[in-house]
């Protein structure tokens, strides 16, 4: 049995503070209260925040979902100083900033926990790396797997990982945060958890192109196993283990991402491969954080010598250096060889 996150690591109980006021923050802001912990909910915008704590209920994200009791929406940072656990549920091209505004108000060794599934284009760090630049002295973990805001936000049955390289702090955390309906595993890899959360968004996409072009589920099914080889590939050379790409923030996050219009970057993909623009397509799917993570993973992947070979094709369709009649094609000529797990 999971020891409590009070006698494993005293800093980390109590009250938690959830930075993020879109539907993942605000999902997991009341999976925090439900189970018993009192939450600060911030939010960037002011008057989005002072909506939220009028109305009780995220009118913007989950707009079918009343606030629970215990979340207190505010957009100012002050408020999150008695957090003993903070969660980042921000995109991830803006986590770095939002940790740094954070830094002054959270108390010392308090963990975060990475809520966000990217690589930081700027530097090519892993989230995990990010938080120890930008809030050194707090262990960072990492939370991912197959899950969609809306699902866990009405109870239904959702298992993921958390992940950090503190044993007993990754257990601790997994179950403070537990549910009848939401199962944590923990995890003493978050590397391999925060590339399947990263890698399995650009995959999303090209699932999506292939859906939105037609081109039938043998082909779907084709790019999401000869997908998971390549974030295996990606993984293995940056220090993760494999199994953790089999489980549920690798394989079963994959899995979920590349055939539902719940996630932006599958539906991002499907607006590709029907014809829209890549701004025309950004416009009607929102944030995606495949497309912001495209570009460093491919460049990442080379620099470790690592193929990946669909990662690359979704590039080069984002980057305008290939129409998507050309990069199915390029990928459909590849040279014949014998299959590998990786």
């Amino acid at each position: 049995m999971a020891r409590d996150l009070a006698e494993t690591h005293p800093d980390a109980a109590g009250t938690i503070a959830v930075l993020g006021g879109g539907a993942w923050g605000t999902a997991l802001a009341n999976l925090a209260a439900r189970a018993g912990a009192s939450v600060t909910l911030w939010a960037r915008d002011a008057d989005q925040a002072a909506a939220m704590a009028a109305a009780r209920v995220n009118a913007r994200r989950l707009p079918d979902i009343a606030l629970h009791a215990a979340v207190a929406p505010t957009a100012d940072l002050a408020a999150i100083a008695c957090a003993r656990v903070v969660l980042l549920a921000v995109p991830a091209q803006e986590l770095r900033g939002v940790a740094i505004a954070a830094r002054p108000h959270v108390a010392p060794g308090v963990p975060i926990i990475v809520c966000a599934k990217g690589i930081e284009r700027a530097t090519g760090l892993f989230m995990s790396d990010v938080v120890r630049e930008a809030l050194p002295g707090h262990p960072p973990a990492i939370l991912s797997g197959p899950s969609f805001a809306e699902d866990v936000a009405r109870g239904m049955p959702t298992a993921v990982t958390l992940a950090a390289r503190d044993a007993a702090l990754a257990e601790a955390l997994a179950a403070r945060f537990a549910a009848p309906w939401f199962r944590l595993y923990h995890s003493t890899d978050p590397r391999g958890v925060e590339i399947g959360g990263s890698v399995k968004n650009v995959l999303a996409i090209a699932c999506g192109i292939a859906a939105g072009r037609g081109l039938g589920r043998s082909a779907g099914a084709a790019l999401i196993a000869r997908g998971f080889a390549e974030m295996t590939r990606f993984a293995l050379a940056h220090g993760a283990d494999a199994g953790t790409l089999m489980g549920l923030s690798g394989l079963g996050d994959l899995v979920l991402t590349c055939g539902a219009t719940q996630s932006r970057n599958y539906s991002f993909g499907l607006a590709l491969g029907q014809g829209l623009d890549v701004a025309e397509a950004r416009a009607r799917a929102g944030t995606v954080e495949g497309a912001q993570t495209c570009g460093i993973l491919v460049t990442l992947a080379a620099r470790a010598n690592v193929d990946m070979p669909i990662a690359r094709a979704v590039d080069d369709v984002l980057g305008g250096r290939a129409s998507v009649e050309a990069a199915i094609a390029a990928l459909m000529a590849r040279p014949a060889k014998a299959e590998a797990r990786y």
